[in-house]
């Protein structure tokens, strides 16, 4: 099926700069994904340098707020739309024809969108003008920024950075911050010029805005500096959008004069981007550096992929983002030395350049580096990207299901509590033949009994999350020709509740292991063919983020009270690994014992944890060695810096933790815990804490953690990632046999 896409980016296409580039990028990306897509302009079309692709393409619409007058107050004018004036166009056009999903960047635009409730929960929404840091993270963006992330259905981020601070700034971005790198271009019939040598003029490209802080001015000086060192030298630029400086009056006229008649310069001005690529392919080196300012920036430069896919190398900044993306060692990374003078480093990148100029390793090394970076972020990657959301956002039919056109399956989920189950009801929900209604009970007792009534008089379908209240009262009401699906957890199995449920009037019980699964049969009396294993499921599109440097020696821990979950074995872990290798550190994501009052008021817990307490501050091999994170959503990012993920308690269900570090690339090390064998491979499990410890040390002492990693996620992502547990349910909807 064809899905409908509205795109509108609070920028003016007449202008070429980064964020025009990404307006025309996305476009590009949803029509190659199969969308029909409406790209709604901010400002009438003075120049279709960038617009005219997009036009050409047989599946987009330009719309043209300006020239078709599609508000009164826009007839006759030429300046772009304000934020109120894009809430009313794109509510209009949404309203006429309503979008299956409707993509918006810029901060003043989507928060308008918000307040004025257009297409809420189908945003795909792009931010970069946010705050980057905490510093800037006031109380009033951060409200600003929750009220996005609760209307987004996604919220697309540039660069694994942003979306892990945005995770922990707003914890309802969790779950829905998806990474959407920029686009390069694949560029045919460029041809790349033979290395630099004495022979000829060194030739040096910069493509897009000029500003004061992208050091575009400073640049202007690079021909005339890198002669009087020898190296002849010119400098390509390529663009026609020159800033004006509040700080400084004189920048817009001295920028305009170096472009015009800097010694060295060739100014092309602006350029459709299949030229400005042209150009910049005909350049040995590329310029993408800038104050030292921006170095804590969270966004990545469309421009140096730009060069990449050229096989241009890039001179550019060195900052922890660009190491992960070209490696420490490439050779064109400016260190900042003298950033902060009056030249922005001027003489440093003069020195790179020559020394690149003349050393045909350095520069090989340099033009591999940001060739293999752009390959990840070609038009087709990000295709391939933009169709796996658009496949998450919208499920294929299913052929047990009905089809278009047919009343759809009536489908009722009941219950306290939904952490473990919002995910798979929020997959029913968006399936072709399924109409899904939530009946919210306050506990696992109370609830409003006429809103449940109504349901059940309106559901073919039941799932009970949680086997409390909610399942005694639909087994005891239910009609025989519905059916009746139960998911039990853990603590009720050991509660009266399992006793008062009317087995006979129940279709299905799910429980999340083997183990469960006959303890249930053993404990009810229930029939063993009405119990199904259906594992807790992980999300592998979240958690597979790249690892940081050191990953390796960093064990992990989610969740530590109360005792039972053994953190003293996990110290047992770590002291015993740091006695030859001070580099292992434990990270432990949790809410501790004294935020549970249930926990902390009984006194054998609060000897647990004074005995941990001091024990951390008293073993030279602990000192220092633990890291206690916040307990919160933003697992995904927190497990980036982790390379191990212990399990080490008396007993669990299942154990979400170890699944969800296989699936962030991390290796599960799992004491045996009552059922753990029937969850996890035997490979994982360990007879004690001292057999965990002599594993880690052997797998990083022979270098294989890459290899045992790499296995972990494969079987994880196999047997629990979240299409696959989604697709059971799916099937438990009509009895069909499971896939």
């Amino acid at each position: 099926m064809t899905r409908r896409a509205m795109v509108y980016g609070h920028v003016d296409l007449n202008l070429i700069d980064g964020s025009a580039i990404w307006v025309q990028g996305i476009v590009q990306t949803l029509s190659n994904a199969g969308c029909q897509v409406d790209l709604v302009l901010k400002a009438p079309i003075k120049t279709d340098r960038l617009t005219a692709p997009l036009a050409a393409l047989p599946n987009v619409t330009l719309v043209k707020p300006f020239e078709d007058a599609l508000l009164p107050e826009l007839s006759g004018k030429s300046n772009g739309l304000t934020p109120a004036q894009v809430s009313k166009v794109l509510k209009a056009l949404d309203t006429k024809a309503p979008y299956d999903l409707v993509v918006v960047r810029g901060l003043p635009a989507v928060s308008r969108l918000v307040a004025d409730d257009v297409a809420t929960g189908r945003l795909w929404t792009y931010l970069t003008d946010v705050p980057q840091s905490m510093v800037e993270a006031t109380p009033e963006a951060v409200d600003q920024l929750t009220a996005i992330a609760k209307a987004s259905r996604f919220l697309l981020c540039q660069t694994e950075e942003l979306r892990g601070f945005f995770e922990g700034l707003v914890p309802e971005a969790c779950g829905r911050s998806v990474l959407f790198p920029p686009v390069a271009p694949e560029v045919t019939g460029v041809e790349s010029p033979p290395p630099p040598s004495a022979d000829s003029a060194l030739k040096l490209v910069y493509t897009g805005k000029y500003a004061p802080r992208w050091n575009t001015l400073e640049m202007a000086a690079l021909p005339e500096q890198l002669g009087a060192r020898g190296v002849n030298a010119e400098l390509h630029m390529v663009g026609d959008k020159v800033h004006d400086d509040p700080k400084d009056a004189t920048y817009k006229e001295r920028m305009q004069a170096a472009l015009e008649s800097g010694k060295g310069v060739i100014w092309h001005g602006g350029q459709p981007r299949e030229k400005a690529m042209q150009l910049a392919g005909a350049a040995h080196v590329g310029l993408s550096w800038r104050d030292a300012d921006l170095d804590d920036s969270l966004e990545l430069s469309t421009k140096v992929l730009e060069y990449g896919v050229l096989g241009l190398p890039a001179v550019l900044n060195r900052t922890p983002m660009h190491e992960r993306l070209l490696g420490p060692d490439y050779p064109l990374f400016v260190d900042g030395i003298g950033a902060n003078g009056p030249d922005h480093g001027l003489g440093e990148v003069v020195d790179l350049i020559a020394a690149v100029a003349t050393d045909p390793a350095k520069y090989a090394l340099a033009r591999e580096r940001t060739g293999a970076a752009a390959a990840q972020h070609t038009m087709t990657k990000a295709t391939e990207r933009m169709a796996a959301l658009i496949e998450r956002a919208f499920p294929s039919p299913r052929p047990n299901l009905p089809a278009a056109g047919a009343r759809p399956l009536r489908v009722v989920v009941a219950g306290h509590d939904m952490k473990f189950f919002t995910r798979i009801a929020d997959y029913l929900a968006a399936l072709p033949g399924v109409e899904l209604r939530m009946d919210h009970w306050e506990t696992l007792n109370r609830h409003d009994k006429e809103r449940s009534r109504e349901l059940l008089d309106w559901a073919d379908v039941i799932i009970c999350e949680w086997c409390g209240g909610n399942a005694i009262w639909y087994s005891k009401h239910k009609r025989s020709n519905q059916r009746l699906i139960i998911r039990l957890h853990r603590f009720e199995l050991f509660t009266n509740y399992v006793k008062q449920v009317k087995i006979r009037n129940v279709d299905t019980v799910v429980c999340v292991n083997r183990h469960y699964a006959d303890l249930t049969a053993q404990i009810t009396k229930w029939p063993a063919e009405k119990i199904v294993v259906v594992p807790n499921w992980v999300d592998g599109a979240q958690l597979n983020r790249p690892k940081l440097t050191g990953a390796q020696f960093h064990l992990g821990m989610i969740g530590i009270a109360p005792a039972r979950k053994r953190m003293d074995l996990a110290l047992d872990v770590l002291a015993e690994l740091r006695r030859d290798d001070k580099r292992f550190h434990l990270f432990v994501k949790s809410k501790q014992a004294w935020d549970y009052w249930w926990v902390w008021r009984q006194p054998a817990e609060r000897a647990h944890v004074d005995d941990l307490m001091r024990r951390i501050r008293t073993d030279p091999n602990l000192r220092d060695a633990v890291v206690f994170d916040g307990f919160g959503p933003d697992v995904p990012a927190w497990l980036r810096g982790v390379g191990w993920v212990l399990s080490t308690s008396d007993d669990e269900s299942f154990h979400l933790s170890p699944a969800e570090g296989m699936a962030s690339g991390a290796v599960p090390a799992v004491l045996p815990w009552p059922g753990a064998r029937t969850v996890y491979a035997e490979e994982w499990v360990h007879d004690s804490a001292a057999a965990i410890a002599a594993e880690i040390r052997t797998v990083t002492a022979e270098g294989t953690w890459e290899d045992r990693r790499a296995e972990a996620q494969r079987q994880v992502i196999a047997a629990f990632d979240l299409p696959v547990v989604c697709n059971t349910f799916a099937d438990l909807l009509t009895g069909a046999p499971q896939s």
